[in-house]
Parts: C-alpha cells; structure tokens; sequence
C-alpha cells in the first residue's frame, strides 16, 4: 500500500513538473515541441507593421505555426537546410533583419522634436509666404521668335492658342501656357525677376532669357499665399525629417567605414 501511494506522489509531482512545459508550448509535431514563443514573435510583427492581433485572431496564428513546423520539418527531412542556396538567402535575411533593427534603434533614440519641426515649417513659412502668382507663359528656343509672338499678341493674338501652338514647355503648353499658382520662388531666378514685376493681367515687354530658352510671361492674377496650420502637417513634416536624420546617420556611417 505504502508503495502504491509513493508511485502515485511521484506521478503526480513529475505532471506537476510538466504542467509548465506543456504550457510553453503550442503543440508537438511528430514529437518535436513547438514553442508558443513564435505565435507571440508574429503576433508582435504583424503589430509593428500597423496590423493588431486581436484575440479571435490568435487561433489563425496557432494553425500557421503549426503549420510552418510541419513545412520546416519536411524540408530538413530533404535535406534542404544545407544547400548553399539556401545558406545564402539565409544570411541575406538576417542581414536585413539586423540592418533593420539598426534603424529602428536609430530612430527610437533620435527623434525628431517638435521643436525641430516647427523650426523647418517657420523656415519654409519664411522663404514660401508672401504673394502667389498664376502666371502663364511661352517658351521657344531663339529671342527672334519671341519678340515675333509679343508683336502678334499685343495685335490681338490669344496667349492660350499660341502656347498650344508654339511653346516647347510640354508640361504647360497644351493647357495654354497655363503654370498654375504658385510663389515666386518656385521658378529660377531670370524668370521669376520678370514676372514680380507685373501687374494681374500685364505682360513682358520683352523676351526673358533662361537656361531654358526664350519666355514670354502673362500674370493671371496673384494672391496672398496660405499656408496649412503646422498641426496639419506635422505628421508628414515628422517622417519627412526622420527619414532625411536616418538618411544622414547612415552617411555618417558609410563616411567613418574603412573600406579596402
């Protein structure tokens, strides 16, 4: 009797023992454990990518863990895992994976501030505010060709027909020359000297030389310019700063390498 209960005490202790085990695992694949850490490691990855497991979803990633073991099993079983190939891709993997984890550290460390952001939309406030223009204009390719296109509009001639006709601007010429609104600052400096100068509705007098060719501008109308609120561009001013901090700290890297 003695003997009986002792078995059972230790039968009983040695599924104690194991009751933790089982629970660390998901299943057991023709005997191998599959440990419940790779269903919480893609859970966690599909969470860093902008997808949330929710809890009904949880079972769907038990059935694919379970499945890439059987999957694994039987490449190994032919002996897959040791070609070169595979090797090869193997360690162009974990090389992405480890670079990528560089970045993430990178950017996890070295935010960008709201200070900093607000610093750069004051400064392109700065060098964008003040007047819009919608401009129109022709270009060609000699100053001859321009003075004879102010002469036939100062004559009547339609600035829109003849952009569609002879201006070798492709991006405006089929919409009559048209260069919608925008500031000064956004044209090279010959051409954008020219335009300022005009009135709503005037024209130049004269052709304006820019490494381009030959222009002839018309000033549709201008307009005081407006820019969004800084909280609606935050979001996009963030990433556009993080990512030129993360493209400068991996030039700061290649620059400090010595390659031979």
């Amino acid at each position: 009797m003695r003997k009986h209960l002792l078995s059972v005490a230790v039968a009983t202790a040695l599924l104690g023992a194991a009751a933790p085990v089982l629970a660390q695992n998901l299943a057991i694949v023709n005997g191998k454990p599959v440990p419940k850490a790779r269903m919480d490691a893609l859970a966690q990855q599909l969470a860093r990518s902008g997808k949330p497991v929710t809890p009904d979803q949880m079972n769907q990633l038990k059935d694919e863990v379970v499945a890439r073991e059987i999957f694994m099993q039987e490449a190994r079983k032919r002996g897959l895992d040791a070609t070169d190939d595979f090797k090869n891709q193997l360690e162009l993997a974990r090389q992405t994976l480890l670079i990528r984890e560089l970045f993430a550290d990178y950017v996890k460390n070295n935010p960008v501030t709201d200070a900093e952001m607000k610093a750069e939309y004051d400064r392109f406030a700065a060098a964008n505010g003040g007047k819009e223009y919608r401009a129109r204009h022709i270009l060609v390719e000699n100053e001859a060709d321009a003075v004879a296109i102010i002469a036939s509009l100062k004559k009547g001639g339609k600035f829109e027909e003849i952009a569609k006709k002879s201006s070798k601007d492709p991006g405006s010429g089929a919409n009559g020359g048209d260069l919608d609104w925008a500031n000064a600052n956004s044209y090279v400096p010959e051409f954008s000297a020219a335009m300022v100068k005009l009135g709503k509705g005037q024209m130049t007098d004269v052709p304006v030389k820019t490494q381009f060719g030959w222009h002839v501008i018309r000033v549709d109308d201008i307009r005081e310019s407006s820019l969004p609120p800084f909280e609606q561009v935050k979001p996009q001013l963030q990433q556009q700063m993080q990512q030129q901090k993360l493209s400068k700290y991996q030039d700061e890297l290649r620059a400090k390498a010595k390659v031979e």
